[in-house]
C-alpha cells in the first residue's frame, strides 16, 4: 500500500512541475518586451467565447463607478438587460449598401475603401475636381486652442460615399438628372462650416443642395446600414456662448428624402459629467433590432431604439426614438483638467460587446446587453484614434489601439512616449505594444490620432499606422508593424506629421496600396507591401480628415475649405 501513496505522490509533484514550468514559460511578459501574452483559456457563453476580466484588467483597477439611466431615470446599474438581445454580425456583414456607410466602414472599424480598383500607371491624377466649403466660429471653450474658427474638414472629417439603388434614389430629393443617373456613386460629407455637401463623386458636381445644420462637424457622421435614407452627424464643438442654446453641440437624425431633422440628441445633457460637449464619434445601427449606439464626449454612452418607419414608394420616413439608455462612469483620475472623460473615437462592436476608448486613456470592453464594463485596460495617454477589432485565422479576437500624448509629456521639454498597442480582445491583457518617443503642441497633438489600417490579402500580416510628430515637431512617420510581433516591417519617414487616417487600396490583381495625406497637404499613394512611394500630390493645404475611397477615387477634406476628389490612375 504504501508504494502506491508512493507513486501517487511523484505523479502530483511531476505534473504540479510540468505545470510551473509552462506557467514561467507562458506568463504575461512586462510591457515593451514585443512578446505574446499568454491567453487563459477563454471562457464560453451559447454563442461561443464570452470576454472577461482578468487581475490586471478589472475595471475596479482603475477605480470606475458608472452610472445608468433607462427612459429618464436613474437605476441601479446592475439591474439593466436588454428587452431584446443584440448581436453584431461580422464587420462585412455590417450592411448591404456599396460604399462606405461609417467611420472605417463597418462595426469592425477595418476599412475605409469600397471595391476594386483599376491601377496601371501608379498615379495620382493632378487634375482633380475640388469644391469650396466654409469655416465657423470655435466656441469660448475651445478658443484657446489654435485657430479661433474651425474651418474645412478636420479629424476624424471623413465623407460617406455610397452607390444608392435605383428605388432610393428616386425618393430622395436628388436633382433630376441626377436621379436618372444609373450607377450614381454620392458622397455625403459633413463639414466644419456647419453644413453637409452631397457630390457626385465622378465630377464633383452637386447632387442635390446643401443641407445646413449649423454647428461644425469634425466627425465622419453615418448612413443607416439597412439602406434607409437617413444621416446621423454629430457636431464636435458648440458655438460661442452668444448664440444660446442653438448653439449647444448636439448630433443629428435627419432624413435624406426631404432633409427633416427628426430627432436631436444630447444637447447640454444633465447625465454627463463633463462641461464640453461633442459628439465626434460615428455612429452604428443594430439592423436587427432597430437599436442605435451612439458614444459621446461627453462621457455618455446613448442607445435607443429608433422605431424607423420607411415607405420606398413613397420616400416618407419617421422614427420615434424610445427605450432611451444612457451610460456614463468615472475613474480614479477623470476630471475636468486633465484624463478627461469622454469619447472622441468610434467605437467597435462584436456580436453584444463594445469596444471604445477616452481621453483619460480607459480601454472599455462593454457589454451592451446589460451595459456594463466587462474589463478595461490603461493605454495611458488621450485616446482618440477609434480600435480595429480582427478575428485571426485560428479564431483569436485582437485589438489594436494608440494614443496621441497629451497627459504624459515631459512639462519642459513636450515630449514623451506613447505605444501601439496589441489587445486580446477577451480579457484586455496586452499582446505586444511598440513605443515611439514623440513631441507634442498644445491643441496639436504628437503621437497617433489616425486610426491603423488592418491589413487584408497581400498585406494581412502588416498593420499600418501614421505616428505624429516624430523625430521632430513637424515630422512624422508612417510604419508597417508585423501584426504577430509589432516589429517594424517598413517605415516611411515623412516630412509632415499625419493626423488623417491611412486607407488601404486593393487593386484587382490584388496588389495593395495605401493613400496617406499629410498636414502639408501631401497625398501619397504608396505600395503597401514595401512602402515604396509611388506618387505624390499636394491639395494646397493641411488634410487632418480621413479619406475614404471607392474603387478609384479618393474623396477628402482638407482645413483649408475644401473638398477634393482624386483619381488613382
Amino acid at each position: 500500500m504504501a508504494w502506491i501513496i508512493v507513486l501517487v505522490v511523484l505523479a502530483i509533484l511531476i505534473i504540479a512541475g510540468g505545470a510551473y514550468v509552462k506557467n514561467r514559460r507562458y506568463g504575461k511578459k512586462t510591457r515593451g518586451s514585443m512578446q505574446g501574452t499568454y491567453c487563459p483559456k477563454a471562457q464560453k457563453d451559447a454563442d461561443g467565447e464570452k470576454p472577461y476580466a482578468t487581475q490586471g484588467t478589472k475595471p475596479e483597477n482603475m477605480g470606475f463607478v458608472t452610472r445608468l439611466c433607462v427612459d429618464g431615470k436613474e437605476v441601479p446599474v446592475d439591474s439593466y438587460r436588454r428587452a431584446v438581445p443584440i448581436n453584431f454580425g461580422e464587420g462585412d456583414e455590417y450592411t448591404q449598401l456599396e460604399g462606405i456607410v461609417t467611420f472605417r466602414g463597418n462595426n469592425y472599424r477595418d476599412t475605409a475603401s469600397y471595391g476594386r480598383a483599376v491601377i496601371r500607371e501608379r498615379k495620382l491624377d493632378p487634375d482633380y475636381w475640388h469644391i469650396k466649403t466654409g469655416f465657423l466660429e470655435k466656441s469660448d471653450l475651445s478658443k484657446g486652442k489654435g485657430s479661433a474658427v474651425w474651418s474645412g474638414s478636420g479629424w476624424t472629417g471623413q465623407p460617406l460615399i455610397v452607390r444608392w439603388d435605383e428605388k432610393t434614389r428616386r425618393v430622395m430629393n436628388l436633382y433630376p438628372e441626377k436621379k436618372e443617373k444609373d450607377g450614381l456613386v454620392e458622397a455625403i460629407y459633413a463639414t466644419m462650416d456647419g453644413n453637409v455637401y452631397f457630390i457626385d463623386i465622378e465630377d464633383g458636381t452637386p447632387t442635390r443642395d446643401t443641407l445646413t445644420l449649423g454647428l461644425p462637424f469634425k466627425g465622419a457622421g453615418a448612413i443607416d446600414p439597412r439602406g434607409i435614407p437617413m444621416l446621423f452627424a454629430g457636431a464636435g464643438d458648440s458655438l460661442p456662448d452668444s448664440y444660446g442654446e442653438a448653439g449647444y453641440a448636439r448630433a443629428f437624425f435627419c432624413s435624406l428624402t426631404n432633409f427633416d431633422t427628426m430627432y436631436e440628441l444630447g444637447a447640454k445633457d444633465p447625465f454627463s459629467p463633463r462641461i464640453f460637449h461633442g459628439y465626434d464619434s460615428s455612429a452604428l445601427v443594430h439592423a436587427q433590432t432597430d437599436t442605435l449606439f451612439y458614444p459621446g464626449e461627453n462621457a455618455v454612452i446613448y442607445s435607443m431604439k429608433l422605431n424607423t418607419k420607411f415607405d420606398n414608394e413613397t420616400g416618407k420616413l419617421t422614427i420615434d426614438p424610445s427605450e432611451m439608455v444612457k451610460w456614463t462612469y468615472n475613474t480614479n483620475r477623470t476630471c475636468e483638467e486633465s484624463f478627461w472623460w469622454g469619447m472622441e473615437d468610434s467605437a467597435v462592436i462584436w456580436k453584444q460587446y463594445m469596444y471604445i476608448a477616452d481621453n483619460g486613456g480607459n480601454m472599455m470592453c462593454m457589454d451592451l446587453n446589460t451595459m456594463q464594463l466587462v474589463w478595461t485596460q490603461d493605454t495611458l495617454d488621450d485616446t482618440n484614434a477609434s480600435p480595429v477589432f480582427e478575428e485571426e485565422a485560428d479564431g483569436s479576437k485582437y485589438l489594436y489601439v494608440a494614443p496621441s500624448l497629451h497627459w504624459q509629456k515631459n512639462a519642459s521639454s513636450n515630449t514623451g512616449k506613447i505605444s501601439i498597442f496589441k489587445l486580446n480582445a477577451i480579457n484586455g491583457e496586452v499582446v505586444w505594444e511598440k513605443p515611439y518617443d514623440v513631441h507634442t503642441v498644445y491643441g496639436v497633438s504628437g503621437g497617433v490620432q489616425a486610426t491603423p489600417v488592418l491589413g487584408k490579402g497581400s498585406i494581412s500580416d502588416l498593420l499600418v499606422v501614421p505616428v505624429a510628430r516624430m523625430p521632430y515637431k513637424p515630422n512624422g512617420v508612417l510604419v508597417a508593424l508585423d501584426k504577430k510581433t509589432g516589429e517594424e516591417r517598413w517605415v516611411f519617414d515623412m516630412k509632415a506629421y499625419a493626423w488623417s487616417s491611412p486607407v488601404a487600396v486593393y487593386a484587382q490583381d490584388g496588389t495593395a496600396y495605401i493613400v496617406q495625406c499629410d498636414s502639408k497637404g501631401n497625398v501619397y499613394l504608396i505600395d503597401g507591401l514595401t512602402g515604396k512611394v509611388y506618387d505624390k500630390i499636394n491639395v494646397g493645404a493641411n488634410v487632418e480628415a480621413s479619406p475614404a475611397v471607392f474603387e478609384n477615387t479618393i474623396v477628402v477634406g482638407t482645413r483649408g475649405s475644401q473638398i477634393v476628389g482624386i483619381k488613382i490612375r
